[in-house]
């Protein structure tokens, strides 16, 4: 099985495109084939509803809601109907400080943006694809990225909120950023929670008990799911074997990775290349 196509934006530097997106209805038969994205993604929905495939997980969305893909996450527009609203697309060179961590790699969900919210946020994206598709001045670049900042920090704002509903202060959100920051540079040759609490100034069990409040999972729960989320991405969306796939991943060798694996998984990584390759023929 090849690996996904990689879809990547114009070679200039410093791309960035805001595309409408009209959808009347995608169904199973006119849909992409499961593709990476060189560049992460914002989309905005103002109506209409439907799923994504992310990494071969549904992620279902609504009228008023934001899903950020971030690069290299394997995607699929795979049902819509009367689907309104714009499509954002940028590289690593736009993201800056703890915008980063919207990007971090991770699982996702659709994000709900309150009503109220809403006008004053289509407007600026409104403003943002105005300023693209405008010849390029001298001022240009500055303009479009302090309102690419601006649509990211209000999207930073309604996580955040969801997070401190849960009890969370804004240290611990705060923390907890900075931990999916570096956890997505460092998973594949970083297991141990020591390293990513000794990188982050604080105590492993600090850092689990932030960590465990905020999401249900312990440090080193995390460490493994994204580790696991990259061992399903290279299982089900390419040809690597199964000791390639380890040692891409930090393993010292593949009997490591497949008990690993199994201990998340409940099955062996063959099994479920197996099982997931019969379910996409069948479907």
């Amino acid at each position: 099985m090849a690996e996904p196509t990689v879809h990547d934006l114009p070679a200039e530097a410093d791309a960035l495109q805001a595309v409408e997106l009209r959808r009347d209805s995608i169904g199973d038969g006119d849909v992409l084939e499961p593709h990476r994205h060189a560049y992460h993604e914002l989309i905005w929905v103002h109506d209409g509803h439907g799923r994504h495939l992310i990494d071969g997980e549904v992620v279902e969305f609504g009228p008023r809601t934001i899903t950020l893909i971030p690069k290299g996450q394997v995607h699929q527009f795979k049902e819509a109907e009367n689907v309104t609203g714009l499509v954002v697309r940028f590289g690593d060179e736009w993201l800056t400080g703890s915008r980063r961590w919207l990007f971090s790699g991770g699982s996702c969900t659709a994000l709900s943006v309150p009503p109220e919210d809403s006008p004053r946020f289509e407007a600026l994206l409104d403003l943002l694809r105005a300023e693209i598709e405008r010849p390029a001045g001298p001022e240009s670049a500055e303009l479009r990225r302090h309102l690419l900042t601006s649509v990211l920090l209000w999207a930073q704002r309604w996580r955040e909120a969801q997070l401190e509903g849960r009890g969370a202060s804004g240290t611990d959100v705060d923390l907890h950023r900075q931990f999916q920051e570096l956890l997505e540079r460092d998973f594949a040759t970083s297991h141990e929670a020591g390293h990513y609490a000794a990188e982050l100034g604080t105590t492993t069990g600090t850092l689990s008990r932030v960590l465990t409040r905020l999401t249900g999972r312990s440090t080193k729960q995390l460490i493994m799911d994204r580790v696991n989320l990259e061992a399903v991405r290279l299982l089900r969306f390419s040809d690597l074997s199964i000791k390639e796939i380890a040692a891409r991943l930090g393993f010292g060798d593949q009997f490591a990775f497949s008990k690993a694996f199994k201990r998340q998984r409940g099955e062996a990584p063959l099994d479920f290349r197996e099982r997931a390759t019969s379910l996409e023929r069948a479907g």
